[in-house]
């Protein structure tokens, strides 16, 4: 754990990780209410459908809100770097480099603004002939969408999280209630969303344990950044 001399020279990270774990407690149900409520596009011409009658909630479901929980991720994995090097240093190394070549893989596996620059072409194609190309266009753009960039995002972060929690156990400054509780959502996480039903259901199951993580590591980031 680093020396309250040196946590002080972090008081503004820290400050910024809090409020960066407060955005991400919010995003989090609001997807969840969204996907609730609007049912995810099955095929392209329903995800064109959605761009056009429910602009929001086609961002939502094409993950644009997931993107920016990745780039708070990344100030949060830095916070926890600083808070947990004294632990093992080089092994928060290790985490926080693929953690952070996690989050970069993601963000280039998205593509929400192609699916709705695809769905304004669509929707203004005047020729049958135009409207297929489009179509086209989104399909193989869906077929590569949660493919190798997005399964390496959820392994890597799941290691990275993964390592966090271990460490915790070792830090006085964290609980052991709150590393096992990273440690849980972090084994769920191992396991990309893409892996068929069961990969599905521990990345639905992963998300109890890691807003209980967020909530408690959120107040630790808070405390930080007031001393």
């Amino acid at each position: 754990m680093e020396t309250t001399d040196e946590s002080r020279r972090y008081k503004s990270l820290y400050r910024v990780a809090f409020w960066a774990s407060i955005a991400m407690l919010v995003v989090i149900p609001a997807q969840i209410l969204v996907f609730a409520i609007v049912p995810l596009p099955s095929s392209v011409e329903s995800w064109f459908a959605l761009f056009d009658s429910n602009l929001l909630a086609g961002l939502f479901h094409a993950d644009l809100f997931i993107l920016v929980d990745n780039v708070l991720i990344a100030v949060i994995y830095l916070a926890f770097y600083h808070l947990l090097k004294d632990r093992d240093r080089g092994l928060m190394q290790i985490a926080l480099v693929l953690g952070l070549v996690g989050i970069a893989a993601y963000i280039s596996s998205n593509r929400t603004f192609e699916l709705l620059a695809l769905a304004r072409g669509y929707g203004a194609a005047a020729t049958e002939a135009e409207r297929s190309m489009h179509l086209a266009a989104g399909k193989a753009m869906l077929a590569g969408w949660q493919g190798t960039a997005f399964d390496a995002y959820y392994v890597l972060n799941g290691i990275t999280l993964l390592i966090i929690s271990l460490l915790m156990f070792k830090a006085p400054r964290f609980t052991k209630a709150m590393a096992a509780t990273g440690l849980a959502a972090a084994i769920f996480m191992i396991v990309p969303s893409t892996a068929g039903k069961l990969g599905l259901a521990f990345s639905l199951v992963s998300l109890v344990p890691w807003y209980v993580f967020a909530i408690r590591f959120a107040r630790v980031f808070r405390e930080e950044g007031a001393r």
